[in-house]
């Protein structure tokens, strides 16, 4: 019976070494990533003059390419199975736009609404959001 409960020990001290390894990993790309969505469309809306929302929706575009295949190649590599990659694609792309959404959000409230500068959504895009992508992608795309 010590032997099961070592193995139970073992297996459940590699499941958190993994969840920690997914964290750090996701923070690495995921901060990227933050850093091209917050810094892009901070750049396009104050320098282009474009449209906040809309600058938003166009750095976007290029994000999400280059997010899913960090996430799924780096982030959580090894992590959950990898047959039925159409369910896995359609997943990560729905949790994308859900982060894209709540980012839409804080761009029409603090800027639109509240009369901001273009930067104060950033905050939220850097402190929230990946918070939210983070959750969803471990448990319900790559789980």
């Amino acid at each position: 019976m010590g032997s099961l409960e070592q193995d139970g020990n073992v297996s459940e001290e590699n499941q958190k070494l993994a969840l920690i390894g997914q964290v750090i990993r996701f923070g690495v790309s995921g901060g990227l990533l933050t850093l091209l969505v917050a810094g892009g469309y901070w750049v396009v809306a104050t320098f282009l003059h474009i449209d906040p929302n809309l600058s938003l929706l166009l750095v976007f575009i290029v994000a999400s390419a280059v997010g899913y295949v960090l996430h799924s190649e780096f982030s959580f590599r090894g992590h959950g199975a990898r047959d039925r990659a159409h369910i896995r694609t359609v997943r990560f792309f729905i949790t994308t736009s859900l982060g894209f959404l709540a980012n839409q959000f804080f761009v029409w409230l603090l800027v639109k609404q509240m009369g901001g500068p273009t930067w104060w959504p950033v905050i939220p895009i850097v402190f929230v959001s990946p918070i939210l992508t983070f959750t969803l992608n471990r448990r319900w795309v790559f789980g």
